[in-house]
């Protein structure tokens, strides 16, 4: 098995623990129950700070 297989394999074994909720529908696929830590949010808002494009649409 090559490290590309592998690597989806991890992927989809992770994605698999998120129990989110899956609601197909004949448009759209809608997740649910998706939490996010604080320390995801606390780097997304640092990254949003030094994104420059993101800056100047918000002066």
């Amino acid at each position: 098995m090559s490290s590309l297989m592998a690597k989806e394999l991890d992927l989809i074994e992770e994605f698999r623990d998120l129990s989110l909720v899956c609601e197909v529908t004949p448009r759209s696929v809608k997740l649910g129950m998706l939490k996010l830590t604080n320390s995801f949010l606390e780097e997304i808002k640092e990254c949003q700070k030094r994104d420059k494009k993101l800056v100047e649409k918000l002066v």
